[in-house]
């Protein structure tokens, strides 16, 4: 059974900082794309961040120079470090794995980041 199990979301001020964690099983880890995803009430999902099989890495604009992904396939795990957080920030993040672009893939429950101003 697939499971994608997000964590460390929580309440933080402006400029602050939080680390995402994203553990992965039942799947084959580092033959997946790893992807952070997040919807802010109001709003369509939008990508923030994916991290290749080999570790080349993608960033939405709104995110580059803040924000950093990494994987450490011994652990099955995705991280995401969110620094400089802003109030528009604040979103339900989601954890995402897929075999490739283009396919739906498997996806975790969603950790809550809010940042107050």
């Amino acid at each position: 059974q697939v499971q994608l199990v997000e964590s460390g979301g929580g309440l933080v001020q402006a400029g602050g900082s939080l680390r995402l964690s994203c553990a992965a099983s039942g799947i084959d880890f580092s033959a997946n794309i790893m992807t952070w995803y997040r919807q802010a009430p109001g709003k369509q999902r939008e990508l923030v961040a994916s991290i290749m099989w080999g570790g080349s890495t993608n960033y939405a604009d709104s995110v580059k120079g803040r924000f950093t992904i990494s994987r450490d396939n011994t652990r099955n795990t995705v991280y995401l470090q969110m620094n400089s957080l802003k109030p528009e920030d604040t979103a339900v993040y989601y954890c995402n794995a897929r075999l490739r672009v283009g396919v739906i893939g498997s996806w975790g429950q969603g950790t809550q980041v809010t940042v107050s101003s």
